[in-house]
């Protein structure tokens, strides 16, 4: 039995003690790299001046040792490198000393002393991240390394420099970075639209299309334009950094750089961009969101639920006899109340749950995936726990409330504004029935059939999506289906005109450049027509050109609206609302 348990603890001792051993190794290798560098640098500058043979057969020495003893400690890229400076070298073992009249007659040394500086080059930087991992290894400190690890950011690289961008983010990584790579300006779209960052790092000089492309993307696309953008450019010009600044970069920094620079640099604008979502979307003095966040965030949610069918529930809460603590104790007690109620609400509601704080006293939650009855059952739990416990204290005083709060689950044709409704309806009931209680709404009130029967349903309206590109197509329909209308696609200029021609369509999106009879043209022979029934249609262009001459040509044909891809789908829903006469 006792053998048993001692096997264990044995095999970690050995474990423990080889990992310290390899650690030391490290260490040890780490700072003999760092004499071999300078060694290698003031030799490839002799051979370049003055070729010596017994230069070379030194240089070659310890190119080879790195070669083989780098991979030994787990240094494997230092290895893979110093294997291309011996293959770059290897043709010097053949010459013996004295024999520099070889070196005159063939002369390599110059073109590989080129090379072998570029080599040399990215084992500096290899140097310094092992540097770096040995001395973060050393201080056993959560926090070392740059502040930029307090911020746990995902970061986009976008250089066509391999060795540099490589660099970058091991040295990202290590200060808990998360960060993708684009050797090019259509990788670096690819990833943008597939994940979110929180900020990009772009070189200016690249091949085959150069930064600057990168700039228009991200600058015209509505959910990019104030992603924090740091330019990195090999060019210190003027002329270059007021473009970028004019454009709308956050920074620019000239190369070489050094890396806790630009970790100094990345930490500040996130830093910042952050305090200012803080200021946008949360309430000062509770931390929690504020009205304006919740109303973005719960038709979102619904748009979601649309798709996937699920419960969802919305809790409105008031604090009870609030306005007497302010007045008896004064308002800063009051707002001590309110950041503790606030406190407790958020440690007791899931990460899913959506809390926010709508003005005063007052408090709304949202619940997804809940229930009615599994809402209520949550915050009659959360009531206990408020009621058993004071949320201030001030000078020794403890200070405990109690809240009402009404329960609503939405139903389908529920909009925000009635769902919020019925929670804040059954507040109140809990209010009038003795506060200190959750109540549920009670569902909707039985109406008279025959009363029912006569009420008009709205009319639904008719929209034309004329586009040759079907995923466009999804997108927009996706997009619009929940607002009142019938959409109707047609993948060219042809097969709309037969549509239009059968039906009468309240409005129109249209795509300027598509096969068989273009967006331009069929706009000409909607509008010449003034007996057709669409000759009233309004009609919304889309275009993948920005040139203002196209955008005219449309206006004077008879368009209404004017869009260049790509485009927002936020602003895309407001104008084809405007058009259709929904606002």
């Amino acid at each position: 039995m006792n053998h048993t348990n001692l096997e264990p603890q044995s095999s970690r001792s050995e474990s423990d003690k080889d990992a310290r051993i390899l650690r030391q190794g490290r260490k040890l290798f780490i700072r003999e790299f760092e004499k071999q560098l300078k060694e290698l640098d003031a030799l490839l500058n002799s051979l370049r001046a003055v070729p010596a043979v017994e230069d070379l057969h030194r240089f070659y020495r310890i190119i080879h040792t790195l070669k083989g003893s780098a991979p030994i400690f787990g240094y494997d890229r230092i290895g893979r490198l110093a294997e291309e400076l011996v293959r770059l070298w290897e043709w010097t073992q053949a010459i013996d000393q004295g024999q520099e009249q070889i070196l005159a007659s063939t002369n390599p040394v110059q073109e590989h002393a080129e090379r072998s500086f570029k080599l040399l080059r990215d084992l500096n930087m290899e140097y310094d991240i092992g540097l770096t991992e040995i001395q973060m290894d050393e201080q056993k400190d959560p926090t070392g390394g740059s502040m930029l690890r307090t911020l746990k950011s995902r970061l986009l690289l976008v250089d066509d420099d391999e060795v540099l961008r490589s660099y970058l983010t091991r040295r990202l990584q290590l200060d808990d970075c998360i960060v993708d790579e684009a050797s090019d300006v259509e990788s670096a779209i690819k990833l943008l639209r597939t994940h979110t960052y929180d900020l990009v790092t772009l070189d200016l000089m690249m091949h085959p299309q150069s930064g600057y492309e990168l700039f228009e993307f991200l600058k015209e696309d509505p959910t990019l334009k104030w992603l924090p953008l740091i330019v990195l450019s090999g060019r210190n010009d003027l002329n270059d950094k007021v473009r970028c600044f004019h454009l709308g970069a956050d920074d620019y920094v000239t190369k070489p750089f050094q890396y806790e620079e630009l970790a100094a640099r990345i930490y500040g604008l996130l830093k910042r961009t952050k305090n200012f979502e803080q200021l946008a979307f949360r309430d000062p003095l509770t931390g929690v969101f504020n009205r304006r966040y919740f109303d973005l965030q719960i038709g979102m949610e619904l748009q979601r639920i649309e798709r996937y069918p699920a419960p969802i529930s919305l809790v409105f809460i008031d604090i009870d006899y609030f306005k007497r603590v302010n007045d008896t104790y004064g308002h800063h007690v009051g707002d001590l109340v309110l950041q503790g109620l606030a406190h407790l609400l958020q440690t007791n509601l899931r990460s899913t749950d959506l809390l926010a704080r709508f003005g005063g006293e007052e408090f709304v939650i949202a619940l997804p995936n809940t229930s009615l009855e599994q809402a209520h059952s949550t915050m009659q739990n959360i009531l206990h726990i408020i009621r058993s416990n004071p949320v201030a204290q001030y000078e020794g005083k403890p200070f405990s409330i109690t809240f009402s709060a009404g329960v609503a689950e939405w139903q389908q044709g529920l909009s925000v504004e009635e769902w919020l409704a019925k929670a804040d309806e059954a507040m109140y009931q809990a209010k009038q029935q003795g506060r200190n209680r959750v109540l549920c709404a009670s569902a909707e009130k039985e109406t008279d059939p025959s009363k029912s029967a006569a009420l008009p349903l709205p009319e639904k309206r008719n929209l034309l999506i004329v586009d040759d590109d079907p995923i466009l197509r999804a997108i927009l329909t996706s997009h619009l289906e929940h607002l009142p209308i019938v959409i109707t696609h047609a993948s060219d200029g042809e097969e709309a005109l037969s549509l239009l021609q059968e039906k009468s369509y309240h409005a129109c999106i249209l795509d300027g450049m598509m096969p068989r009879l273009d967006g331009f043209s069929l706009l000409d022979q909607i509008k010449k027509d003034e007996r057709s029934a669409n000759a009233n249609m309004k009609v919304l262009m889309l275009s993948g050109k920005k040139k203002e001459d196209d955008m005219l040509k449309g206006y004077q044909m008879g368009a209404d609206d004017y869009m260049t891809k790509p485009f927002s789908l936020v602003e895309l829903e407001v104008r084809v609302k405007k058009l259709m006469n929904f606002i």
